[in-house]
């Protein structure tokens, strides 16, 4: 067996940084652009969520409970070699330009491919939400969106493995994202954690129904964050792949020569949050800032600026980070994390060569 399908991650996904210009522009991926998530770095503004399944112009708040809101002028889908960013008149934080003419507003953008926007649809059966999913097998990732009908029922998500993270949030009204993670706990079914919080794992029966999500679906019930009767909900699915993408946990020694945690590829994309107390969900990647020790990060939690300085620092290494500071929300000692993990390159090639780390 081959140790990774994908050799280049970055046709599946990938980091762009940009500077605001107020006017219409293409931001170039080696892909059509399914899911944007995109953050302004030198002010304050949200995180800003965007997918082709809802189309253009429509917004979820990734540090907020906010339901989705018009964001006129912003992103656009369908463009072959990327995604197409508007005026964004409205100063939605997504391409505006600062009024200060002598600082240029910089932002960072993270983006995956699903299908192209092209969806199946499946409809309501008994308490199985009615809605639809674009999915990305080779990648494992998928866009899943639906209506809750208030009772425990599943929702297929088209990934044809077991999804390791999922986060759903209600479109509607201003309900919490709700987010599975596979490695969160012994049983993860049990629990959830929510994005746009600091809050460590949750134990809630009413959430997932207790009931792991299979390689075709995943269960809802009666909690209104992921299953309201008659509210519109979307999904966002991910199953890891071996080379390419890696969810999983780690425990902190709270030691400056930290953690070591195996990914088994050099990341392109890492994100933790402290699971066992309160901790912001941490942001990394290596278009911010490629050097070890790496030091700028983002809390998804909060709309701040670019973070930068002694405070959090890590490694990334050709087959997975390396912790170098003693902070309780990256590296606290015996405190539980889990991580989210996307390649920049594989540590093996699908034919057996190893890869030469940077």
């Amino acid at each position: 067996m081959a140790y990774t399908t994908i050799d280049d991650p970055s046709k599946h996904f990938d980091t762009v940084t940009y500077s605001g210009t107020g006017s219409s522009r293409t931001i170039s991926y080696d892909f059509e652009v399914d899911f944007f998530w995109c953050k302004m770095r030198n002010d304050v503004y949200h995180h800003s969520i965007f997918d082709s399944s809802r189309g253009a112009n429509t917004r979820s708040r990734a540090n907020e409970n906010r339901a989705e809101e018009a964001a006129a002028n912003t992103v656009s889908f369908g463009n072959s070699s990327g995604v197409t960013l508007g005026t964004d008149d409205s100063s939605y934080g997504v391409n505006q330009q600062l009024n200060d003419s002598s600082a240029q507003t910089t932002y960072v953008a993270w983006a995956w491919k699903a299908n192209g926007g092209s969806r199946t649809t499946n409809a309501e059966v008994g308490n199985n939400p009615a809605g639809g999913y674009q999915a990305n097998t080779t990648a494992g990732f998928s866009i899943v969106d639906y209506t809750g009908t208030g009772a425990a029922g599943t929702m297929a998500h088209g990934l044809g493995a077991v999804p390791s993270l999922i986060m759903v949030k209600n479109r509607d009204v201003a309900d919490a994202w709700a987010v599975y993670h596979s490695a969160n706990t012994a049983a993860p079914e049990t629990d959830y954690l929510v994005l746009n919080e600091l809050d460590a794992t949750a134990d809630d029966a009413t959430y997932w129904n207790d009931t792991a999500p299979t390689s075709s679906v995943f269960t809802v019930t009666t909690a209104h964050n992921v299953n309201a009767d008659g509210e519109k909900y979307m999904a966002y699915c991910f199953a890891e792949i071996q080379g390419y993408s890696k969810f999983g946990s780690y425990t902190g020694n709270g030691d400056a020569d930290g953690t070591f945690v195996y990914t088994g590829f050099r990341p392109k994309y890492v994100m933790w949050k402290r699971s066992n107390d309160s901790g912001g969900w941490t942001i990394w990647d290596d278009a911010r800032d490629s050097d070890n020790e790496m030091d700028k990060y983002f809390y998804a939690n909060t709309s701040s600026s670019e973070y930068s300085g002694e405070s959090l620092r890590v490694d990334f290494l050709s087959n997975g980070f390396k912790h170098r500071s003693t902070n309780t929300w990256g590296n606290g000692s015996d405190d539980t994390y889990i991580y989210i993990a996307f390649a920049e390159q594989p540590f093996v090639t699908s034919g057996g060569v190893p890869c030469t780390a940077r």
